[in-house]
């Protein structure tokens, strides 16, 4: 895959590649799928890449959505960038797979930061003022059957993520975790989250994939007669 970095825009790191690789363990052969907070649009291509169609790439950002037409065009694939919050932009849509890297790192306030260097990062007090939001509002927007993927660190909370996600009716799992020295931004501000109880005496954390499914479509009536006239157990 082939990325072009736009000034502004947060260039994918550790997260992004363990969330692309939960992402490309599901079958996405005409799949209909979405990235939300797509950034560079790394996981929209990813997807494109893998044969997913249609592909929908949502950002706040305009940066964000300039930078994923171009990789999208450099990696010759298909991807249509809306711009709007979260999954309310998805409208009525429905999709096989939703992916989501959102801005999780706890900050100083619960006030989301205007300035494109920390946008792509800070996520309020305990970093789950826009994960939460998506745990509620993403689910809508899943077909039967569909995944929610996403990613962030265990300083948010992990169990927390999983039972938002069984509120809103999916099966909820940790499907990839990876532990691993804290990055430069968490380190700089590990006193307020020890001050915080977010974080230990540890200078450690995990990386979490979370998978919300939601149920398989339930057979109509008239498939359950079908299936009874037929001798088939229903």
């Amino acid at each position: 895959m082939r990325l072009f970095h736009i000034p502004g825009v947060h260039r994918p790191v550790s997260d992004t590649w363990l969330l692309r690789d939960a992402l490309e363990r599901h079958d996405l052969r005409g799949a209909a799928v979405a990235d939300l907070c797509t950034g560079s649009g790394a996981l929209a291509v990813a997807a494109a890449l893998r044969g997913a169609d249609p592909v929908v790439a949502a950002d706040i950002s305009r940066r964000s959505l300039l930078a994923t037409r171009i990789n999208a065009r450099l990696n010759g694939c298909r991807v249509e960038t809306r711009r709007g919050d979260l999954a309310e932009v998805l409208g009525a849509d429905e999709f096989d797979v939703i992916v989501c890297n959102p801005p999780y790192v706890p900050a100083e306030t619960d006030a989301l930061p205007r300035h494109r260097a920390t946008t792509p990062l800070d996520g309020g007090r305990d970093g789950r003022a826009l994960l939460d939001r998506v745990c509620r509002t993403a689910p809508k927007r899943l077909a039967p059957g569909g995944s929610l993927l996403l990613v962030h660190s265990s300083v948010c909370g992990t169990e927390l993520t999983c039972s938002l996600l069984r509120e809103a009716g999916l099966e909820a799992e940790v499907v990839r975790r990876v532990r691993g020295k804290l990055g430069p931004v968490l380190r700089e501000r590990a006193p307020m989250l020890r001050a915080r109880g977010l974080l230990g005496d540890t200078d450690e954390e995990e990386l979490v994939v979370v998978r919300g499914r939601a149920p398989s479509r339930a057979p109509a009536r008239s498939e359950v007669l079908q299936g009874a006239e037929r001798g088939r157990p229903v």
